[in-house]
This record gives structure tokens, sequence and C-alpha cells, in this order.
């Protein structure tokens, strides 16, 4: 087996099959990268069970071939290379791949690829398309959102639901709800919901990284899902469980409407919150007044903070406070100058919404204060 491809193209494809690499493997196979070559296109495949990839990239081939050598040294070796031109030639006798660039070679030893867990293609279940650009939109407004904790498994996924031409994404940590909407064409779809780990996300961000937009093909059972485009292939097992009903955590009305300038809000949460880090909830106090908002934060450990930011308020003046890093993960994702945070009383949940853009919404619990 031998094969001619560009290191550039190489390197970004081991970076992203490296991740779907067992760090602590079952069995040693897992620790490999699956290489196949067929019609001058080389095949890339790495899984551990939970997440599994596959992606390819042109190259010159003369034969068929299949190998599995270390996930680690192989991205290693290729990303260290000095020329543009890399050259692998694998030689069954001796069991060994020689990678050869400019003046370097490097050689690895092999596993039996016959040992390796291909990945098969689900060809059945619920299938639909989605733009990439549309997808990476919906992990990026909510899975900042998911638990880290555990012990209640559905939590530390996103939740995808389709109904009729709309996809939403929600994610929550029982504190906190992000909800992103978007319309994915004309087909109408009956109502159906699965759970994602959050982590299988944040991998198909990398691989949608292209500037160019392009159709992403999803098919789902109740156990597994898969996400294919042009290039790339991604399989994982879905998260079992009912998710809550999250529409139940939205208030249908606030008694005041505050509107708030994105960049310079987002900066002063951040430098108060400086102060809150070392408290048990990262506590910030908000006291909306006289259209302003003042920003707070006493550790009497460590010291104080204190900050203005002038708002437009609508109703009631309020006193409330979060967890300063709940507003901090939200305002990074907010779209536009400004944003709008509605209220209630200092117990009940608030929301931030962007102005007139109804699909994304935010919902975050006040920390309870002794006053």
């Amino acid at each position: 087996m031998k094969i001619s491809c560009l290191k550039s193209e190489l390197v970004q494809a081991l970076q992203i099959a490296g991740r779907s690499v067992a760090n602590k493997p079952q069995t040693p196979i897992l620790s490999g990268i699956y290489l196949r070559t067929e019609n001058n296109t080389l095949e890339i495949q790495a899984t551990d069970y939970e997440i599994g990839v596959i992606l390819h990239i042109s190259a010159e081939t003369d034969e068929a071939g299949e190998v599995v050598v270390s996930g680690r040294y192989m991205q290693e070796v290729v990303r260290t290379l000095p020329e543009e031109n890399v050259q692998l030639d694998y030689d069954k006798e001796t069991k060994i791949l020689k990678i050869s660039s400019g003046s370097s070679t490097f050689t690895l030893l092999s596993m039996d690829a016959n040992d390796f867990p291909k990945i098969n293609r689900m060809q059945e279940g619920k299938t639909f398309k989605i733009r990439s650009v549309v997808l990476k939109e919906l992990v990026r407004r909510t899975i900042f959102a998911c638990a880290t904790d555990e012990t209640r498994p559905v939590f530390t996924g996103a939740l995808l639901e389709l109904e009729g031409d709309k996809v939403r994404m929600v994610a929550t940590n029982s504190h906190r709800l992000a909800l992103h909407e978007e319309t994915i064409g004309d087909e109408q779809n009956e109502k159906c919901q699965y759970i994602i780990p959050k982590r299988i996300l944040e991998e198909m961000q990398h691989i949608m990284g292209g500037e160019i937009p392009e159709d992403v093909v999803v098919y789902c059972t109740r156990s597994e899902m898969s996400f294919e485009t042009d290039r790339a292939y991604m399989t994982t097992r879905l998260i079992e469980g009912k998710y809550p009903d999250y529409r139940r955590a939205i208030p249908s009305e606030f008694a005041t409407r505050v509107t708030l300038p994105t960049s310079s809000f987002l900066s002063a949460v951040s430098r108060v919150g400086l102060i809150a880090r070392s408290s048990e909830y990262n506590t910030i106090k908000l006291v909306f007044n006289m259209g302003e908002v003042h920003i707070s934060s006493d550790n009497p450990i460590v010291g104080r903070a204190e900050e203005t930011v002038k708002a437009t308020i609508d109703g009631d003046d309020i006193d409330i406070s979060f967890n300063a890093s709940y507003l901090i993960d939200v305002l990074k994702v907010v779209n536009g100058d400004q944003f709008i945070l509605m209220l209630n009383d200092s117990l009940k949940p608030a929301a931030v919404h962007e102005p007139e853009n109804e699909d994304f919404v935010y919902i975050i619990t006040p920390v309870r204060t002794k006053h």
C-alpha cells in the first residue's frame, strides 16, 4: 500500500480522528487509527465505541490496502514533517508503515487491521437534512448550558427536537436553560426528540469548521445518531431517558423589561465576577434603578467590586442576584449590540432575549441571597 497526499489535509483529518481515539482504551486496538486506501482516496477511521468518525482525503494510491497504527504517534509524526508532500508506504510482510516527507523518514509498527472495530454506516431510521451553518448555530447557542454532573445523564446532553419544519436544540443543567430554534425546509416532520451527548456536538463543530456551508445528512434511531457530510461521517450513541418538558421552565410573562448593551455589560459582569469567583455560587448582585444597573460582588475574604452600566428599564425596579458565569456564558453567544433581560422578582427565573428575535431564549434562575 503506497499513498501520496498533502500534509495539511492529512494533519487536519488526523486531528479530528484523534479526538475519537480512546484515552484509556479497553483494548490496544482502540488506541489506533485505521487507514484504508481505494480509488485515490485515503479513508481514516477512529472510535472509542461511544463516538466513531470516518474521514476522507484525496490521495494518490497505487493499490488498495489497510493498516492500523498508533493514533497518538501518527498525529505527532505527521504534524512535524518538513514538507507539504507526504508519502505513506506499508509493508505487509514486516507490518511496518513508513512515513516520508523531504529528508525525514519515520517507521511505525502496525496493529492487525482485522481487529479494528470498523464503523458501519447507519442505513435505517429517521433521516433529515440540515445546513451545516444552521446546525453549528444550534450547537453554539445551547451546549454551554449542559450539565457537567453525571448524576442526571439526560442533562449532560442536548435535546434535538424536530417538529413540522422546525428544529430545536435545548440544553439545561436545571439552573439555566438555553433554547434555539431554526427552520430547516418545507418538509413536515412528526415531533421526535433525541438526547445527544455534549461531546459529540463539540466534536461535530470541528468537522464542520469550513467556511463553505454544506448539507449535513442526519440519521436517527432510538439509540444512535449519525451526521454525514461529503468528507466526514460521525456516529454516536444517544443518551437514554426522557427529557423534561422544557417549556414549563419558560415563564409566560414578565413584569420588567431591561434593554442593555451587550459588550459593555459583558465586560462589567466579567470584571465584577472576578471577586465572585471564590464564593460558593459565584454570586453577583444586580440593582436596576433610575435608568442604570448597578453590578456588585462582595466577598468578605477577598474584597468588593462594583460597576454601573446604563440601561433602558421598562417596568418595576428590581434587585436580583445571579451566578456570574451563567450570565457571561450567554452573553458570549448573543448576537447583536443589545440584548433584553426580562424579570419578575428577585426569586423568579429571568430570561435573556435578542431584540426582534423569538428563535433564541435563555432562562436563568436567581441565586437566593441574605439581605
